[in-house]
């Protein structure tokens, strides 16, 4: 069913895992793949959770990965309702951390997505970009096309939110630098289905974050988050 008083409207509630740490207490990186939440983590899907709760969720989806899990639990907490995974929206496979050269990682992480739409860009040296897009994209895609839907949650990751931010408001790769993400922060797109169709693409809301509305102390992006990190564990 669409969104009351809609034409085939869809609404998809696209999360950002919470909070991570990527370094362990020796600087080393962490397995991306086996990553959990931290406790802030937790807090601030639980914030997430308490924001949506009077939100009629009838689809909840993850990329599979642990910290995306466990955000869509908490978030979804109390509702029933089985969570499905989807490999493909997993988070862009960057290069080793360590086979990046020191005077690099600033240019590689914090500026990583600057030059996504040009041919060949890679992510830290690691997976080209619009192989990524096209993968995120098209696993988008097949959950739009599934019926018996009409709020859908979906958990997922930095890079893949800003892809599908961008494919949402027609700029594609060119946009996804300037879709900022914070950490467990939600963003709202519309869909309308018509027929199987594709026939508008909304953005309602971007990056809130509501465990800190007004983003106080949020003064960082992400990567430059991660860069920070890296150079304390690091020094």
């Amino acid at each position: 069913m669409p969104l009351h008083g809609t034409n085939g409207r869809h609404r998809i509630y696209l999360m950002r895992h919470g909070a991570v740490r990527y370094f362990d207490d020796e600087g080393k990186p962490v397995n991306p793949v086996t990553v959990q939440l931290t406790e802030e983590g937790r807090t601030q899907a639980a914030a997430v959770g308490a924001a949506l709760a009077d939100v009629p969720i009838d689809r909840v989806v993850c990329s599979g990965l642990p910290r995306t899990r466990e955000t869509a639990e908490i978030v979804s907490q109390g509702r029933n309702i089985a969570i499905e995974d989807m490999p493909d929206l997993s988070e862009i496979r960057g290069g080793r951390f360590s086979d990046i050269p020191r005077e690099r990682v600033e240019a590689e992480i914090v500026y990583g997505f600057e030059a996504a739409a040009e041919p060949g860009a890679r992510f830290a040296g690691g997976e080209l970009i619009v192989d990524f897009e096209k993968r995120v994209t098209t696993a988008f895609r097949q959950l739009l096309d599934t019926p018996g839907w009409t709020n859908m949650l979906v958990a997922a990751h930095d890079a893949v939110n800003r892809v599908l931010l961008g494919w949402t408001c027609g700029a594609g790769l060119a946009a996804v630098a300037s879709f900022e993400q914070d950490m467990g922060c939600l963003n709202i797109v519309d869909v309308d289905l018509v027929d199987g169709s594709i026939i508008r693409r909304l953005i309602k809301a971007v990056n809130v974050t509501p465990y800190n509305l007004a983003k106080l102390g949020l003064n960082r992006t992400s990567m430059e988050q991660v860069m920070a990190s890296y150079l304390d564990k690091a020094s």
